[in-house]
């Protein structure tokens, strides 16, 4: 059986904070990713969903080691990424490439364009400038931008633009796995549309695996092949993308898919939604048990016990929630 391209087990990573307390300044940690594993095949798209602040970039950081973890490993097609030394790590990095949210702000304003794209290039000592100003050009070309668009800087480009831009420079390594933080949420609707073609299309083109982070179920679910669903620094429920649409398991999850706008609202009853209670917990002092159950509307007693295992529903399909496990183990 092949190895998948992509394997956490079992990710943690937490903040050591400041606070007050009785006895005055006590040490806390925010538990920003805790005890997260999952898999992403070759060639495959895991979209990983979860309201702001649940974990989703930090996870991101994590997986190409620019955050370094707490516990737990990250497995680059077998290779341990977080026991390389950084001279190994940096030639790791070749393969695996991060594509922001705001694609301005990612950009040098100092350089053009083309050189933002071969810079990479430079940076791991390849080919010549003349060569890598060549693979640059054909470059702004696969991304749907002109060649001749090398010299102009990255103010003179649309939002849009400029995250085409930071593509070209992720696939210029030609690396293995790209991991898109928020790719989209910064841009027009109509723009969003383009670039999610886009990235359909390159994957394809180049044989490109996916990480594809996103507050948006909407937006994941056309690309991603599974969805992973985060709260709290947990990953609650993983499927494949249609079935997870089709019939979510996790309360979380359902209240996802509820909230995703429809093209004709009067087609859903007021009295189906699943409303949340209260606010998002402190991830400094998150609730005890299964962090949801001080917002679930099914909570049971032993959902503030213990935190629920992974029970598997369906080929691949599986769920963290007392609903679908044991409770009585």
């Amino acid at each position: 059986m092949t190895r998948p391209l992509l394997e956490v087990a079992a990710v943690s990573k937490h903040f050591a904070i400041a606070g007050r307390g009785v006895l005055g300044t006590e040490r806390r940690s925010v538990k920003a990713v805790d005890n997260v594993s999952f898999t992403v095949e070759r060639g495959e798209t895991l979209g990983l969903v979860g309201e702001s602040g649940c974990g989703k970039s930090t996870t991101a950081r994590l997986i190409l080691r620019l955050t370094e973890a707490t516990a737990g490993q990250v497995f680059l097609d077998g290779v341990d990424v977080f026991a390389c030394p950084p001279g190994e790590l940096r030639a790791l990095r070749r393969q695996m490439q991060l594509v922001f949210q705001d694609p301005l702000s990612s950009l040098n304003p100092r350089m053009s364009v083309g050189v933002n794209i071969a810079e990479p290039l430079r940076f791991h000592g390849i080919g010549s400038a003349r060569e890598r100003a060549h693979e640059a050009r054909a470059m702004l070309e696969v991304v749907g931008l002109q060649s001749r668009d090398f010299d102009r800087y990255p103010h003179e480009f649309s939002g849009g633009q400029c995250q085409r831009v930071a593509i070209a420079r992720a696939l210029i390594l030609k690396p293995k796995l790209i991991v898109f933080d928020e790719p989209v949420s910064a841009l027009d609707v109509s723009i969003r549309a383009q670039i999610l073609t886009l990235l359909l299309e390159l994957q394809e083109k180049f044989a490109l695996t996916y990480v594809f982070i996103s507050h948006d179920l909407s937006v994941v679910k056309r690309v991603s092949n599974r969805i992973a669903v985060m709260y709290l620094g947990k990953i609650v429920e993983i499927a494949d993308s249609e079935s997870l649409h089709r019939a979510p398991q996790h309360p979380y999850t359902r209240s996802l898919m509820e909230a995703i706008p429809l093209p004709d609202p009067r087609t859903r009853r007021v009295d189906a939604f699943q409303v949340l209670e209260g606010d998002l917990p402190s991830p400094s002092d998150p609730p005890s048990g299964c962090r949801f159950h001080t917002r679930c509307p099914h909570r049971m007693d032993v959902c503030s016990e213990r935190e629920p295992a992974f029970t598997e529903l369906a080929d691949g399909h599986v769920v963290a929630c007392f609903l679908h496990g044991r409770s009585d183990t």
